[in-house]
């Protein structure tokens, strides 16, 4: 039975959507547009100015980025509340997942945060050169996307068992469950290619990102729009 005083399934399912929507478009600034505008690969010195001309993007970038943190909380509560009914085990993987990922990246934004530091007070320091401040901020850009790499295994291993939960649901559409498991693949695939070769990783983007993006986009519409079946819901939650 559902306490009237809490929101119900359908709407907790739309809260997820919407936080999840938030999540990815937050997602998509911080960590893809952001980095393309302002980061060029190899070269230390126009990496710098860049961050140095266009600060207020930076930062918004890492605004942006720590709402995207911050959604990741309630979105783990959300789903282990409804997918528990489905397997209670694979829910809490999803909540470990998330918040051992989310902890990884909340860590990696002081990372991110570093190259401000360094070229606003680092040049006033007469033991570093401008061309040492530059490559050590140039350097902490690399370190943060090692960073994300590293958070992304635990997001793909996320998706890898919220997918499974949605195919196996009945409440929320197979085939989103099944993007979801193909998305997250491609997460880890990335991820550990980037960690043994970069070289090799940067070839492969931007389409092994199209699947996470088609699935996850998918679930957050899907969730925002139409929530989920409430009957069939009850259903499985009373078997």
């Amino acid at each position: 039975m559902i306490d009237r005083n809490q929101a119900s399934p359908r709407q907790l399912a739309r809260i997820a959507g919407g936080l999840y929507l938030v999540n990815i478009l937050g997602g998509a600034f911080a960590i893809g547009f952001v980095p393309a505008m302002l980061v060029v690969s190899g070269n230390a010195a126009a990496t710098a100015h860049n961050i140095e001309a266009n600060e207020l993007l930076y930062r918004s970038g890492l605004a942006a980025h720590m709402i995207v943190v911050a959604t990741n909380i309630p979105l783990a509560v959300i789903f282990y509340d409804l997918f528990k009914i489905v397997n209670r085990r694979l829910a809490l993987v999803v909540v470990f997942c998330t918040l051992v990922g989310t902890a990884v990246e909340s860590a990696n934004l002081l990372t991110q945060s570093a190259p401000l530091v360094l070229l606003n007070g680092g040049r006033n320091s007469s033991a570093l050169t401008a061309e040492q401040v530059q490559a050590l901020a140039y350097s902490l850009t690399v370190l943060g996307t090692i960073g994300y790499d590293f958070s992304s295994v635990f997001f793909g291993l996320y998706g890898l068992a919220i997918g499974y939960l949605v195919f196996r649901s009945t409440f929320l559409p197979r085939v989103i469950g099944a993007l979801l498991a193909i998305g997250a693949l491609c997460y880890l695939t990335f991820s550990f290619a980037d960690i043994l070769s970069p070289a090799f990783a940067a070839h492969l983007v931007p389409y092994i990102q199209l699947p996470s993006l088609v699935g996850e986009g998918s679930f957050s519409v899907w969730l925002l729009v139409a929530g989920l079946d409430l009957s069939r819901w009850k259903q499985r939650a009373a078997a």
